[in-house]
């Protein structure tokens, strides 16, 4: 059974910084891919950024050049980096990964809010 845990989210005036990590138990190396979405309130969830497990990675427009994906594969875990921070960022963060031919695993989510 794959768990992924987030954490690291909260409350961020608009310009600032937050670091989230997805901890999965057991190894990530299993993973094809692991990623960040988000879901704002009556919005659908969108991909914020993803990484594969050869280390290439993408991102929404709208994060590009301020947030920043990574992995540590050693502590079993995921890290999206976010920085210049805008109102609009505001959502839940929800850690994503993916095994072929298994599918996606989600995490519960980290609520990141950022005020103007």
């Amino acid at each position: 059974q794959v768990q992924l845990v987030e954490s690291g989210g909260g409350l961020v005036q608009a310009g600032g910084s937050l670091r989230l990590s997805c901890a999965a138990s057991g190894s990530i190396f299993r993973f094809n891919a692991m990623g960040w979405y988000r879901q704002a309130p009556g919005k659908q969830r969108e991909l914020v950024a993803t990484i594969t497990s050869a280390g290439s990675t993408n991102y929404a427009d709208s994060v590009k050049g301020r947030f920043t994906i990574s992995r540590d594969n050693a502590k079993n875990t995921m890290y999206l980096q976010m920085t210049s921070l805008k109102p609009e960022d505001t959502a839940v963060y929800l850690c994503n990964a993916y095994k072929i031919p298994v599918g996606h695993y989600w995490g519960q989510g980290t609520q990141v809010t950022v005020s103007s």
